[in-house]
């Protein structure tokens, strides 16, 4: 059933509460084939080559489900990470389209602060994400109404609050966090069954992955985000794209 919803300029609590208890008591599955009933051809997978994605993107790519697949190219991405791109293309025959920050601000960024600015100050740091992350996300999901990611609560404290369902005032779309409730053993055990490629840097200490200078493995104890600006304190470490 399609929804006779308004152009999403904005949707306040109510509606999106009325959205949810649709797809709350639902598998993930059947909630992703909800989601495009309510928007045919206006949903888009942005994809992170996480392993939550990962599960995600099978899910879309076996049941051929006609949801936009995305990803974001920052230029400063792990080998393992651009090697998993490709691996996931081929096995499951999908187009991932992939998304490039805008050349011109990449290079005023650079010569203005350096090339690696983010070393220096949290400011510097939102800086660069804001240009190498937030800007083209933002850019790529023009014209869409939702928007499905793989977030989960267990992975950090900034996200213990995030809802299966939630207004994405940034982007101004609705955004679905499928996986949200799962935890990691769930997780895991659905990518070993049904042998889905993940980053093979997850096997090495590195439970969370972007941006290559930006990212190291965490020792035993730590968070799992700890890797994630490690040179920062521990709150509020997200790149802008998860408000």
């Amino acid at each position: 059933m399609r929804l006779s919803l308004h152009k999403l300029s904005k949707m306040d609590e109510n509606e999106v509460l009325i959205l949810r208890n649709k797809i709350e008591h639902l598998t993930v599955d059947a909630a992703l084939k909800e989601v495009i009933a309510w928007y045919p051809l206006q949903v888009c997978f942005a994809s992170s080559l996480s392993a939550e994605d990962q599960a995600i993107l099978h899910l879309i790519a076996t049941q051929n489900l006609p949801i936009r697949v995305i990803t974001l190219d920052t230029g400063r991405l792990f080998e393992e990470t651009y090697g998993l791109l490709e691996k996931s293309r081929l096995r499951y025959k999908i187009n991932i389209e992939v998304i490039f920050p805008d050349y011109k601000e990449v290079e005023k960024l650079v010569n203005e602060k350096g090339i690696n600015l983010f070393y220096y100050s949290v400011e510097n740091r939102r800086m660069c994400c804001g240009v190498r992350k937030v800007e083209p996300l933002k850019r790529a999901l023009e014209g869409m109404k939702l928007w499905i990611t793989g977030l989960r609560r267990q992975q950090s404290q900034t996200r213990e609050q995030a809802q299966l369902l939630e207004w994405d005032e940034l982007n101004g779309l609705l955004k679905f966090n499928p996986l949200i409730s799962w935890t990691d053993e769930q997780l895991w055990n659905f990518i070993h069954s049904h042998q889905i490629p993940y980053n093979p840097l997850h096997d090495k200490g590195y439970p969370s992955i972007g941006c290559e200078p930006c990212t190291r493995a965490i020792q035993p104890g730590e968070d799992v985000r700890a890797g994630r600006w490690w040179w920062e304190s521990q709150e509020g470490r997200e790149c802008g794209i998860h408000q």
